[in-house]
């Protein structure tokens, strides 16, 4: 029995296999969060510029659609190409002309059709309360219609966009995969010093086995020398 783990040599590639798959699962989670976090502050709550996929992105601020969607929700509006062909319960978001919230983003359903001061519009209302809004929504003013909402992610992406949500999902995941890489690093190069250190003490060995075997054939030498002389011996 030699006392060598058998087992050990298979540690090595299994603990790189491990690093190499925890670096990247870091490094890919990172790179999401940091496109999520681009992607709402370029977005949510946006009226103009291009939408995605046709689709704006809002995170609910008030209870008056308490039936459909809650405070911290994230709702996305589809764009239409006619406003005037959407009716009767549809739910839109629009842009408000009530002078307490003027050109403020709203999501309300649909009462009925009008026309106010000569355009088509459309009486709006809150769920929560059934009370129609002060004015009506402009058909001209209307951003898309209610499609589907993500229940309670607006808190989460309230919180990307403050100091503590980017330290903690963004510059906590780079610092911790800098700091993996950081000793992934230094113990490469203890690994190297230390196969350095083996391949001197290698060297050393050998020139020391050398010198030893010289030492040999030069007593060798002298041993043939000797045993010539006392061949020879004095001459009578």
């Amino acid at each position: 029995m030699s006392g060598v783990d058998e087992k050990a040599p298979e540690k090595a590639p299994a603990i790189g296999i491990v690093r190499r798959v925890v670096t990247i699962l870091l490094f890919a989670v990172t790179v999401v969060i940091m496109v999520f976090t681009v992607f709402s502050v370029m977005n949510f709550n946006k009226n103009e510029g291009r939408a995605f996929l046709g689709y704006r992105f809002y995170i609910v601020a008030s209870g008056s659609m308490w039936s459909e969607f809650q405070p911290g929700d994230v709702i996305a509006s589809k764009q239409v190409a006619d406003p005037a062909a959407l009716g009767e319960s549809d739910i839109i978001t629009f842009r408000s002309i009530d002078p307490a919230n003027y050109d403020e983003t709203v999501t309300h359903k649909i009462r009925e059709k009008t026309i106010y001061e000569g355009k088509p519009a459309f009486i709006t209302f809150g769920t929560t309360t059934d009370v129609d809004d002060a004015y009506p929504a402009l058909a001209e003013k209307v951003i898309g219609v209610y499609t589907f909402r993500i229940q309670k992610a607006g808190y989460a992406f309230q919180f990307l966009k403050t100091p503590a949500g980017y330290f903690s999902v963004i510059f906590a995941p780079f610092l911790l995969l800098i700091l993996f890489e950081g000793l992934r690093f230094f113990s490469l190069i203890k690994k190297y010093r230390r196969e350095q250190l083996t391949e001197i003490e290698e060297e050393k060995a050998q020139v020391a086995a050398e010198r030893l075997r010289a030492e040999e054939m030069l007593k060798e030498i002298a041993d043939l020398k000797a045993q010539l002389s006392n061949k020879a011996g004095p001459q009578e």
